[in-house]
């Protein structure tokens, strides 16, 4: 074998494992998402997850790849690529093209989840199975062509390592549409505009989700190298594990200070916000400079949670203030400390520009095509469930079963839908 086939082998081998490791967060999505909302719509939003990932990979592999990794078609989309036909040596990537394509569609499936627990409880199954078509197929793949396919925003000199911008910042707005889109939960905002809270199911089903989700991070981050000789994955897993470790223990303290006690959600959501917020830069970015993106990932995790509820915006589990505001972040703090082009190492404003104009493009994409895809499918199916479905819980409405055995409640709503 020669040194360039055992390279091959072995990055496909890291790719494949990497990629398994970014699946394996659709179970810590589920547990999140279930752990979160009420009891009566945790097996809906397992569906979800199951829509996510069996709809999004043939979604993707069909339209969406060749939409964003084909041959550039005037810096907006591929025109290539699609089922893995064509020339795709413009890709120069250093492992197969069929572990490629795995390890992008982990990447898909992670985007379209974010959209899942903003929308939780009261959204129409069949509604949200269209809206992953669009998102898989369409909004991400032309979004992600602008910024890794060789689009227009790369040829700026943009940079995103591993998604702070493609997926988080742009899956959060497409999330924040959707919320203001369906609107909040039946009584979850009063006539005077107090929010009526509504206690999560089972918080350390949660928590177990949230660890799943920091594990499978390893995996987006280090495994965005496509190399398993890369020198820098050592680097890339530690100023993961910083980043996150400072966005919990800041929530932490702070809510033990502002309110005598630690929020468990809160905490939860602040280690995830800190994930988020290193995306960006964890292959370019000092060991402190990621504690410093962790920790303010998850104060502005808070605020933008608090800015939700002032807007009477219902976003059950955080979609929102975790990946958008906490991406937005992550993106613009790599134009600040990159260790060589960022503002505060000498590198002057250019980088920081081009992260602020990406940033903005991809976070109107995300809003913009999600509000005017569910206008198109609410021409076809009611985008929002029925106000006896949210009643008696989406998971006997759309599936007809309960999470666990509670026959007594089955029962009585079991005529309704037979």
């Amino acid at each position: 074998m020669t040194i360039n086939g055992l390279s091959m082998g072995l990055n496909t081998t890291w790719v494949v494992l990497t990629a398994a490791m970014i699946l394996l967060m659709e179970g810590g999505f589920a547990l999140l998402e279930a752990g979160f909302v009420r009891y009566k719509n945790n097996v809906n939003i397992i569906m979800k997850i199951f829509a996510d990932i069996t709809i999004g990979t043939l979604c993707f592999y069909f339209i969406g790849f060749g939409l964003m990794y084909g041959a550039d078609l005037f810096g907006i989309i591929g025109f290539n690529g699609f089922m893995l036909k064509g020339d795709l040596s413009h890709l120069n990537i250093p492992v197969s093209l069929e572990a490629f394509l795995l390890f992008q569609t982990a990447f898909v499936i992670a985007t379209i989840s974010i959209v899942s627990g903003a929308v939780a409880e009261r959204i129409n199954f069949r509604a949200y199975l269209l809206y992953t078509v669009l998102m898989t197929a369409f909004i991400y793949p032309v979004a992600g062509h602008w910024v890794w396919g060789g689009g227009w925003i790369s040829k700026l000199g943009m940079l995103d390592f591993a998604g702070s911008a493609v997926i988080h910042a742009m899956g959060g707005f497409s999330a924040l549409a959707a919320a203001i889109f369906i609107g909040p939960r039946t009584g979850k905002f009063t006539s005077q505009g107090t929010s009526s809270i509504a206690l999560p199911s089972n918080l350390p089903l949660a928590s177990v989700g949230s660890f799943l989700l920091w594990f499978g991070w390893f995996g987006f981050n280090a495994g965005s190298t496509l190399s398993a000789t890369d020198g820098r994955i050592g680097h890339i897993a530690v100023v993961t594990m910083l980043s996150a470790a400072a966005g919990g223990a800041v929530t932490l303290i702070y809510t033990l200070f502002r309110y005598n006690r630690s929020d468990a959600p809160s905490v939860i959501n602040g280690s995830l916000a800190g994930l988020v917020g290193i995306t960006a830069g964890c292959a370019f970015v000092s060991d402190l400079s990621a504690i410093l993106i962790g920790a303010v990932s998850g104060l502005l995790m808070l605020f933008a949670t608090n800015w939700l509820e002032a807007k009477r915006i219902d976003d059950p589990v955080g979609a929102f203030p975790v990946h958008a505001v906490s991406g937005m972040w992550g993106t613009i703090a790599l134009g600040l400390f990159s260790e060589k082009e960022g503002l505060f190492s000498g590198g002057g404003l250019h980088l920081l520009s081009v992260q602020i104009l990406g940033l903005i493009v991809l976070c109107i994409w995300g809003f913009s095509m999600t509000w005017v895809g569910l206008k198109l499918i609410a021409l076809w199916v009611p985008i929002r469930s029925t106000e006896e479905e949210e009643e008696v819980g989406l998971d006997v409405s759309y599936h007809g079963i309960m999470a666990a055995n509670r026959s007594h409640e089955f029962i009585e709503h079991q005529d309704r839908y037979q």
